[in-house]
């Protein structure tokens, strides 16, 4: 009996791509049996919920949140729509993804084995170029290695970065911290112990905590290979506000599972490693420095 996966995908004004996330669901589900297209809306202002609707051929439906409430608490509504007792495992995408076909099966099986409640694909940009997308653990040691050495010579060097950059690393499956949250296939067993996602983060970091709070009841956040998808990607690293987000709760996160001592060095590394890039003209540094001086005004919206 085939794997019975429902997909959660959260849209916020996301009309330009959930067309072709959707278009590429038939194919990536061979294998599979695709249950439920759950589309999680965060009261968009394009057409992301008609083009939804509009939708024929796939088990689509649609759940408006009435506010642009978050990923997480998006996802968590869409989580709530299912039926889980009739699942095996539900599928959390970003709609600026484009699945290739078969790619749903192989992060299935990787579920199949015991200990593990989510697996992540191979993320490629548009150009088909991999784009990084595995975590190490967060640690003081690794925030200040990123801060010297910049995030992607330190993901390369000796497991210094808490961002994987080596090419190598992504040929083959393994077990890692965390993972991007764009794709995210997650075990019912998993998600029914593991709880849903903190929606307290809105935006950022809570993929990271969730994969966290799995990893300590048990669960292994497993990287699968042979399942490739390609992802547009988000605005974090251009987009000022966004970074500026980024960077606070991921001290947040830090402080609230470490403590907070090793909360505020934590902290005073991130701000020291954009400090240094905002002296060198950078308009994300400047916008992330402010916003760890001061990260109670770090918008939500």
């Amino acid at each position: 009996m085939p794997t019975r996966v429902a997909l959660v995908i959260v849209t916020y004004n996301s009309a330009k791509v959930l067309r072709e996330c959707l278009d590429s669901l038939a194919a990536a589900a061979r294998g599979v049996e695709l249950a439920a297209v759950v589309v999680a809306d965060n009261d968009s202002a394009d057409d992301s919920t008609a083009v939804a609707e509009s939708v024929t051929g796939l088990p689509v439906i649609t759940v408006g949140l009435g506010r642009n409430a978050g990923y997480a608490a998006a996802v968590n509504a869409g989580v709530a729509a299912l039926d889980l007792d009739r699942l095996d495992a539900v599928y959390v995408l970003n709609p600026d993804c484009r699945l290739r076909p078969g790619s749903i099966a192989p992060l299935a099986e990787a579920l199949a084995a015991p200990g593990r409640g989510i697996a992540v694909p191979h993320l490629v940009n548009p150009d088909g170029s991999l784009q990084p997308s595995l975590r190490r653990m967060p640690t003081i040691g690794r925030a200040v290695a990123e801060a010297v050495l910049g995030g992607t010579l330190a993901g390369r060097l000796w497991r210094l970065g808490e961002l994987v950059t080596d090419p190598r690393v992504y040929l083959r499956a393994g077990a890692f911290a965390w993972a991007t949250g764009a794709a995210m296939l997650i075990s019912v067993p998993a998600w029914r112990q593991v709880g849903r996602w903190d929606e307290s983060f809105f935006l950022y970091s809570e993929e990271t905590e969730f994969c966290l709070r799995a990893r300590d009841l048990g669960w292994t956040t497993w990287y699968e290979p042979s399942s490739v998808i390609e992802h547009i990607g988000g605005e974090s690293g251009t987009d000022p506000a966004l970074a500026a987000l980024l960077a606070v709760n991921r001290a947040r996160l830090f402080r609230r599972r470490r403590g907070r001592l090793p909360g505020a060095v934590y902290h005073a590394v991130l701000l020291f490693g954009q400090g240094v890039r905002a002296l060198a003209g950078r308009p994300v540094a400047r916008a992330c420095f402010a916003a760890l001086l001061r990260p109670s005004r770090v918008s939500r919206a």
